[in-house]
């Protein structure tokens, strides 16, 4: 099959067109997500940090490079489409993978994990700006309940450096996230494969200047932990994760990362014995209270006997004019934009 052309328009779901994410499909993106941070503990071991983030992206874009090829899927084509996914690959892979890497090694790897899945705040208003995204009064507070429970369970941690970059790691996958906004027009596995090989590019760059020559142990253990981790942990969850973007609600996404730390956690007091205090039960509690809100369907009577789900309806293309901060329905009165 020849390769077609390619554009990098944005989805159907920047439109409007928005459903929620499929609850199966992320919980075991947020599973592999969770294991990923115990799989980076072991994997650190027998490799430098910077080199192992580099090799987890340039296996998982190969991988699905390869993929792509068995399958004949369309290549990139056009100017437009390789810068979108250069930026992509260097914020998704570089700076997110650096900077997650870093602060597995600067914390306890719950704490990481709690750190780094900051999104479901970060993205908020850059949802709201670039995609004219309405935000609800509950879906704010909810959030903002989950994060204060993520922040319970992170302080017992510590800080420092290790906090500093899990949070760099969150604004960063945050704004990749954002990005996969406008991968409407291309393939999801090419663009996915391209932005990880370029991200790792990226860092093999970084590691040879930061770290020198590689020198790495090819244990059992550290094949195992590389395979999974880009295979499973960024090929797969990518790809998927990139597919919910396109069609969901950027805020409802985002929620479920705060199963990422959950996850986390469990894996790391089981495995590791990272015992967990009684502020990270009353964190982790918030979370999932905060979690069953914003998640939980809103639903109101437009017309007798006619529900309407808000997270379902499409933004309008119009501004909302309004004197007040809440809207009809708990809406946050702010004007809707449009495309950038």
């Amino acid at each position: 099959m020849q390769a077609t052309t390619a554009t990098c328009s944005p989805a159907p779901a920047v439109a409007g067109e928005h459903r929620r994410p499929k609850p199966w499909r992320m919980l075991w993106i947020t599973a592999a997500w969770g294991a990923c941070f115990l799989v980076i503990v072991w994997g650190l071991r027998d490799a430098p940090l910077l080199w192992y983030a580099a090799l987890r992206a340039l296996v998982a874009g190969a991988a699905l490079l390869a993929f792509a090829g068995v399958q004949h899927r369309p290549a990139l084509r056009g100017g437009r489409a390789w810068t979108l996914i250069t930026v992509l690959g260097l914020v998704n892979v570089t700076v997110a993978f650096a900077a997650m890497f870093g602060g597995v090694v600067g914390l306890a790897t719950g704490t990481a994990a709690v750190l780094a899945n900051a999104q479901p705040l970060l993205i908020l208003l850059p949802a709201w700006w670039l995609y004219g995204e309405r935000l609800s009064l509950r879906t704010v507070a909810a959030l903002v309940v989950g994060f204060a429970g993520l922040v319970l369970v992170a302080v017992p941690g510590g800080g420092g450096s290790g906090a500093a970059l899990s949070l760099l790691a969150a604004a960063a996958v945050t704004g990749g996230t954002l990005l996969s906004r406008r991968l409407g027009g291309l393939d999801l596995v090419v663009a996915t494969g391209w932005h990880l090989l370029i991200g790792g590019v990226g860092l093999v760059v970084l590691a040879a200047v930061v770290e020198g020559a590689p020198v790495i142990a090819w244990t059992p253990r550290f094949v195992l932990s590389l395979a999974f981790l880009a295979l499973v942990g960024t090929a797969a969850t990518t790809v998927a994760w990139f597919t919910e973007a396109r069609h969901s609600r950027l805020d409802i996404l985002t929620t479920w990362t705060f199963l990422t730390p959950v996850f986390g956690i469990a894996l790391a007091a089981v495995v590791l014995g990272e015992r967990p205090g009684g502020w990270t039960a009353v964190g982790l509690t918030a979370v999932l209270v905060a979690m069953w809100t914003s998640l939980r369907p809103q639903r109101r009577v437009s017309t007798p006997g006619r529900a309407v789900d808000p997270a379902s309806r499409p933004a309008p293309s119009e501004p909302h004019e309004g004197s007040g901060l809440a809207g009809p329905g708990g809406e946050l009165d702010l004007p809707t934009r449009g495309e950038p």
